[in-house]
Order: structure tokens, then sequence, then C-alpha cells
């Protein structure tokens, strides 16, 4: 790509600032909000359940439209990930971690704040790297190989010590159970049946959306009808929402810069997307900050450096799609299609071809993170008051839109069983204290790194060296190792304090 011209710049702001394209992203943006909040159903569900309706539309309102569902749905899986302990998007898992604690204090509309404005960080500075970094970026994501996989597998696996709570092996033995949950389904090599049963449906393995469901949402809801007598009656109170100053944004600026480049660089990697993304800038910042101790217990910082990573990935995930033609994620997937449909080829010629086009998406993109950012600090002040619903009636609520979302992913029963069966093992996770964190790392992870090790290896003639020889790979090992042992450096620090 060509250095930054200011006039194609200015002249895309021009297409994109007019009344119909401006009522396009806005119903976009309420739109993905209201898909991404009801857990299982994403903004990919959402993005491609509206896809066809533009068909008739000009290629600036189908963007529009769509970019602005896109940008909607990755912020808010935060909502039921803080209000009710269950991610909307496998994306919002790392947020629960400190965003529920927050909404159990009675400071949901401080953590919905503090997400909505992270959200917004995140999603609008990426917007400017995919136009600065684009080509440099899109250069490196040509260079992964199975080899490159396996090690970026690797350095999410060194999450675990930092999401393990307060016994390590215990949150081993988690990862272990999530790696061995992964492998159920047909091998992903030669394709032979594994774990199944004789299950047709198990051939699929266990889909990542419905795991998150049951083993976060349906186990704690497993979890309060044990202890319902004791609640009966009792409503979390529901402070005054107030909104972040400034200055509690700039005590963590670091973290937030780090949170904006990881997303941004995982979400430019194809296959990775916001999942990996954002437990790999929630664990950085639990490894760098002062106040390590802090995060799991409702910490904003927690809140800050997974929804800020989780919504870098929209910018990062564009610059596959638009340099190489080959997206990012999911939900770039299916707006690969759409261009497709618009007669639009994304890949090497598009920048060159139709640079307006990608100008005009850098713009779309931050008027979609503006809207968000107006609707999300409104909803900050009203969606905390789902906790003043008792918990007798909150929770058959949860459940029901649990399984809803959860049908909602494959339109099969079979993941409303999973579901119900996985909500049962995350029950008893908690009941013998296993942190159910590092088996979802497991079950994420296992998919990637298996798979991977096997290619990388009949790439080389079954020699191991492979993922040493080449600089990337072993460039991402190394860091890989040191951040393993930083972190069970500073937990044992920790334990030992304690």
């Amino acid at each position: 790509m060509e250095a930054l011209s200011l006039s194609e710049i200015l002249s895309a702001l021009a297409a994109v600032l007019n009344p119909e394209s401006i009522m396009w992203i806005f119903v976009g943006v309420v739109l993905g909000i209201i898909f991404g909040a009801i857990p299982g159903l994403t903004a990919t569900t959402a993005v491609a359940v509206f896809v066809p309706i533009t068909f008739g539309m000009t290629v600036e309102n189908s963007m529009s439209f769509l970019m602005g569902i896109y940008c909607g749905g990755f912020y808010a899986g935060s909502i039921p990930a803080i209000l009710i302990n269950a991610p909307g998007a496998p994306g919002n898992a790392a947020t629960i971690f400190d965003g529920h604690p927050m909404a159990k204090q009675g400071r949901a509309g401080e953590a919905l704040a503090y997400s909505i404005i992270s959200s917004w960080v995140g999603g609008t500075v990426s917007a400017f790297l995919l136009l600065i970094l684009a080509p440099i970026i899109g250069s490196i994501a040509l260079m992964f190989a199975p080899p490159e996989y396996f090690a970026v597998g690797l350095l999410g696996m060194a999450c675990i010590a930092g999401v393990s709570g307060k016994t390590l092996t215990k949150g081993i033995a988690g990862a272990c159970i999530g790696m061995f949950l992964g492998t159920i389904g047909l091998d992903p090599i030669d394709a032979m049946p594994r774990f199944t049963f004789g299950s047709v449906a198990l051939q699929a393995g266990i889909d990542l959306l419905p795991a998150l469901v049951g083993l976060f949402a349906i186990s704690e809801v497993f979890n309060r009808i044990e202890s319902l007598d004791q609640e009966r009656g009792q409503i979390v109170e529901v402070a005054k929402t107030k909104l972040p100053k400034a200055k509690e944004f700039l005590k963590v600026k670091f973290t937030i810069i780090k949170s904006i480049f990881i997303g941004t660089f995982v979400g430019a990697i194809p296959g990775t997307g916001p999942t990996i993304a954002s437990w790999m800038g929630y664990n950085e910042a639990k490894r760098s900050s002062k106040e390590a101790d802090k995060f799991g217990t409702g910490h904003p910082e927690g809140v800050i450096a997974s929804e800020t990573t989780n919504n870098s990935v929209t910018g990062g995930a564009l610059i596959p799609m638009l340099t190489l033609g080959v997206p990012g994620d999911t939900v770039t997937a299916v707006l690969l299609g759409a261009l497709l449909i618009q007669g639009l080829n994304p890949g090497p010629t598009l920048i060159e071809e139709n640079y307006s086009l990608v100008s005009q998406l850098l713009w779309i993109l931050i008027i979609a993170n503006l809207f968000m950012l107006i609707v999300g600090l409104i909803g900050s002040r009203l969606f905390p008051y789902v906790l003043k619903t008792p918990t007798h009636i909150l929770l058959p609520i949860v459940t029901v839109l649990s399984v809803i979302g959860s049908y909602g992913v494959n339109n099969s029963f079979f993941d409303v069983q999973m579901v119900l069966v996985l909500g049962l093992l995350g029950f008893f996770c908690l009941k013998f204290e296993f942190p159910i964190p590092p088996i979802v790392l497991g079950l994420i992870l296992g998919p990637i790194i298996e798979p991977n090790f096997r290619r990388a290896l009949t790439m080389s003639d079954m020699n191991p060296m492979i993922f040493f020889t080449r600089p990337l790979s072993l460039g991402i090992l190394i860091l890989a190792v040191l951040l393993t042992y930083t972190i069970y450096k500073r937990f044992h620090a920790a334990k030992s304090e304690n």
C-alpha cells in the first residue's frame, strides 16, 4: 500500500457522512448490542442473519450496517459476563474474572462503564492501526504456518498460571480436562472419530459457545439453586453508576497500549480471533500489574485489559481479510462473503485498486465505535437494574436465555444437552474448588495446539527442530517460556506471602 493520501481519507469521510449511512451504522450497532447481550448469540450470528437484507444496498450502506453490527456485537458480550456471569461471546470470557465480582459488590454500572469506554478505545485505535499497519501486519500474518500456530497455542497456555486461582495444580488439571474435551470428535488430520461413543452428534466435537454457557452460566445457576432458600427475598443492591475519570485510565495507560497491540496483532492472524486475544491481554495485564493480587476480586484493570483487547480485534481481523482475502475470524468470514456479494474481491489488489473503500471502512469503524460508546454509556445506567430482579425469578430467565442462545448456535438440541452436561461439570468443579477458566483455555487452545503440532512434524518429516529453526516460531516459543516463568514466579511469591 502506498503512503497515506490525506485527500482520499477526507473524501472517504465525506462519503460516509451522509444521513443514510449514519442511520445504518446506528441501526447496526443497536442490533449488534441486542444480539451480543444474549449468551450464545454473537456478532457472527447477527451479521450472518442480516447479510441477506444487504443484497440490494449500496456498498457504503451495506458495510455501514454490517460493520455497526460487528462493533456492537463485540462489546455487548461483556454485558451478561458482568451481570450474570455468562459471557455473551467467547471473547468476553476473561471479563467475568473482575466484571462479575464488581457486580456482586454493587458496582455493576461501574464495571459496565469501564467495559464500554475500554471497548471504545480499543476499537477506535485499532481502526487507525488498520489503516497504518495493514500492509506490515498482513505480511507477517502471511508467514504463519503450523509451527507458528503451535507456538501461539503454547503462548496462550502460559495464561493458565494467571487464571488458576489459589492452586496452580488444580489449574493445570483443569487445562488438561479442557484439552481432553477438545479432542472429542473427528480427528483433525485423519478424520477418525475419537471419544464419540458412537454418537453422530459428537463427531463435530464440543462447540465452544455451548461450552462457555454451560461452564459459566448454568454452573452458576446450579450453584445458586443450592442456596436459594438463603437468597430468597435478597436483592443485589445497585449503586448509582459513576463514570470513571480520565485519570483512572491514565493510571493503566501501559496496560491499555499493550492490550491494543495484542488485540490488533492476534486478530490479524487468521484463525485466532478475540478469544485468544482477550485471555492474552488479561494475562499480560495481571503479569505486569503492581496490583496483581487484586485481579479476580473486582479490579477495574482486569475489565479494562480484557475489553480493550477484545475490541481491538475488530480492526486487526480486517487486516488479513482486506490484504490477503483471508478472514481473521468467523465474523470477518461472513463480512468477506458480503464484500464478494457486492462484487468486490478482497486481497492484495483491493487496497491498490480501491483504497477509498478501505478508508471508508476505517471511518465506519470509528463512527460505529462512537455510537457504541453512547448507547453503552446510557445502558451502563440501566442494565444493572437486572440485578434487582429477585433470584428465584432471575435464575429461570438466565436458564431460558442460555438454552435459546446455545440452541441458536447450530439449531441443535444436542447443544442444549451439552450445555446442561457441562453445567453439571462446572458445578462440581466449583464444589471441589477447581477453577473453570483453565478448562475453557484448554478447550480453546487444545484444537489449535494438537493439529498444528502434527502438521508441523509432517512438514518436516517428523523432525521437531522445525519449531526452532523458523525465526518467528522460535521467537514466540521463547516469549512463551519467559512469560510462563515470570507468571509462575509471581504466583509462588504471592502464595508465600499469604
